[in-house]
């Protein structure tokens, strides 16, 4: 790696059109492919943003882009714009640095999904430099958009490589060059190639601008008596065996790999036909075609009337969505269709399917890296699909989840992570009388009100490469599922941990207090202490007024269940004779709760609650959404994809009134 001094340009150019000599040129290909050679300058003097658009608009619908680089680089916003239209189109784009990749050059070989570079090519990254004329208001906005220039290269060159900021700060600083092999170390390519290309850009007057190393100066001169040689034309150079049989060779390895990704359709079925086709060096893509649509099509006829295919998609994506019913139904979210061909398909079949399907190369791939494409490419939508698999686990953990604090508790819904204020029941009095004629007053409200926020609750699984190779569904089952339980047993526990932990309330008193009359004794099959309990109840008032608070739950431990349900819906009082005539008085008025949750605190203490939507305990869902949500993100750390399930939830009691505690003991 060598390093010298220069910079990157600035220049207020006269934009114009691309040369009509210029060594830049975009030609469609078969099969929804073109190659793009890029051997020139960027900006006003060479390839323009605008003539880049207008020229990669004409593709149409192209599914692999081949992008050939041989530029010194030229103005930053141009090369910039031509990133990211690199960037914004659906098509999988390999870059080959055939000479240079320098300066912008080097940027917008960052848009390719894989880099590849010679041994005998090379890469310059380096700062932003320009120059301004003006005062000293002037020079200064300058640097602070040179600063802002570099920032943005620097994210560039960090998300290829992984670098960090002050790692590619260094670099930039004093411009450093990567030859072929030392730009795959660091991570600025992908893999080394054996082939190498002629410069085409050495006699540029654009090349004046850089400081470069003596050795690689040597490299770039052209003959004395040479013209530089354009891409599409042959130099006048004898044509050896070895030329011709490097050629041979490449259009062979092409043609394998288009064969093969034809093939990878159908999950790894037909191979007695694809080794047919690989075989016989003179069947081409399309002979291949024809082949296992005639071997489909064998067993049909077009006048049987019943014989129809049948499309999974609704939305013409017809591969994608029976990838995902494939994976739901194995998953047991959905039924199994059973006119879909991917149902017998493990995950890495799909996984090659989903891509194949786009058109994206991956025939050859190792499993690894095939799958880690189908995650990240931008035009898969595999890790979509498992992401809605995930998700509906998601939501059948926390749908299924048996939490009792639902139906007592009130829901609500807060905005933000704010603290907010909850009116309580004694905040209104009774109305007051109006006169005839007379104004309405406004009422005036007392300082005393709840306290409520949100908090945030989650954690992060991953779905791994691993996992999908070993057909293991329960990163997309077992563990999301388990996770949805866990998110609702977490506001379970915030629930409880109110009525066991007593907190205090805004006058300064605990929830459960002798002056909030609230705190009884008595056991669970005392029908006595219960009336006595549900007194204290309905007998709360605000200010004068009587709040006529009825009983509706009684939330005790699973230990007094069975005596508590045997108290309250028995038509007869215990100890008594069932002829008696001496009714239960308190027969059904309330619903006892068993709560686990409340054995760990004791296993006679118990509580009675108002109806649900009354003044209790509040669980409150930022904006009202009840359910967790799950975010997924390609991770450093993991081999594959982070899972992130989170749900932000606030809980707090909201009045006293409405809730009673006896010790369960007289």
């Amino acid at each position: 790696m060598k390093k010298s001094k220069s910079g990157m340009f600035l220049p207020k150019a006269k934009k114009t059109d691309t040369p009509a000599h210029s060594w830049f040129s975009i030609k469609a290909q078969s099969n929804n492919s073109a190659v793009i050679k890029l051997y020139d300058e960027i900006g006003g003097w060479g390839v323009t943003a605008r003539s880049f658009a207008q020229e990669l608009a004409s593709l149409g619908d192209i599914k692999n882009i081949e992008l050939r680089i041989d530029s010194p680089g030229g103005d930053v916003f141009e090369g910039i714009t031509i990133y990211n239209l690199l960037k914004g189109i659906d098509a999988y784009v390999t870059v080959y640095i055939d000479g240079l990749a320098a300066s912008m050059g080097s940027v917008i070989a960052m848009a390719g999904d894989k880099i590849i570079i010679p041994t005998t090519a090379f890469i310059m990254i380096h700062k932003p430099w320009g120059g301004q004329v003006g005062d000293a208001d002037d020079l200064r906005a300058y640097a602070d958009l040179l600063d802002k220039v570099e920032t943005t290269l620097s994210e560039t060159y960090m998300k290829k490589t992984g670098l960090s900021a002050e790692e590619v700060a260094t670099l930039l600083k004093e411009e450093t060059w990567f030859s072929g092999t030392e730009a795959v170390e660091a991570g600025f390519a992908d893999e080394l190639s054996t082939q190498s290309q002629t410069t085409h850009y050495a006699n540029s007057k654009r090349m004046e601008n850089y400081t470069m190393p003596d050795k690689l100066k040597a490299l770039l001169k052209p003959k004395a008596s040479a013209a530089p040689i354009a891409p599409d034309e042959t130099p006048n150079a004898p044509v050896t065996e070895a030329d011709i049989l490097a050629k041979v060779q490449a259009a062979e390895t092409t043609r394998r790999a288009s064969i093969s990704n034809i093939f990878a359709n159908f999950g790894g079925q037909h191979k007695d036909i694809e080794s047919e086709c690989l075989l016989d060096m003179s069947c081409s893509v399309d002979a291949a075609k024809d082949k296992i649509l005639a071997h489909l099509g064998k067993d049909t006829s077009p006048a049987t009337p019943g014989d129809q295919s049948h499309v999974h998609a609704g939305n013409g994506n017809i591969v994608g969505d029976s990838v995902a019913s494939a994976i739901l139904s194995r998953a047991g979210h959905q039924a199994r269709d059973n006119d879909n061909m991917y149902n017998n398909y493990n995950l890495r079949e799909l996984a090659r399917a989903s891509l194949a399907d786009r058109g994206i190369a991956c025939a050859t791939q190792a499993p690894l890296a095939m799958i880690g494409m189908a995650f990240t490419h931008t035009s898969s939508d595999f890790g979509q699909i498992l992401i809605d698999v995930a998700h509906k686990s998601l939501l059948k953990g926390w749908e299924d989840s048996a939490e009792t604090f639902e139906m007592w508790t009130n829901k609500g819904s807060l905005s933000d992570f704010k603290t907010s204020n909850r009116v309580g029941l004694d905040e209104l009095g009774s109305l007051r009388k109006v006169k005839e004629g007379a104004e309405y007053k406004y009422i005036t409200t007392s300082d005393r009100a709840e306290q409520i926020a949100l908090a945030t609750y989650g954690e992060i699984f991953a779905i791994t490469r691993q996992a999908i190779i070993n057909d293991d569904l329960s990163a997309l089952t077992r563990i999301p599922t388990m996770m949805g339980r866990a998110a609702k047993a977490t506001i379970g526990d915030l629930v409880y941990a109110i009525l066991t932990n007593n907190p205090t309330m805004n006058d300064g008193k605990a929830l459960f207090h002798n002056d909030h009359g609230n705190i009884g004794t008595g056991a669970i099959s005392d029908i006595n202490a219960l009336d006595k309990l549900r007194q204290l109840m309905r007998t709360q008032k605000s200010g004068k007024r009587n709040l006529n608070i009825r009983p509706e739950y009684i939330l005790g431990p699973t230990a007094l269940e069975a005596q508590a349900n045997q108290t309250i819906r028995s038509a007869s009082v215990k100890g008594t004779d069932a002829n008696s005539g001496i009714v239960n008085p308190l027969q059904n008025f309330a619903t006892y709760i068993g709560e686990p949750r409340l054995d760990d605190d004791s296993a006679v203490k118990f509580y009675m609650a108002a109806a649900q939507g009354q003044d209790t305990i509040e669980v409150a869902y930022l904006d009202g959404i009840d359910t967790p949500y799950i975010e997924q993100q390609e991770g450093f750390t993991v081999d594959g994809v982070s899972t992130k399930v989170r749900i932000d939830a606030g809980v707090a009691p909201l009045d006293y009134r409405g809730l009673v505690r006896s010790s369960g003991v007289a």
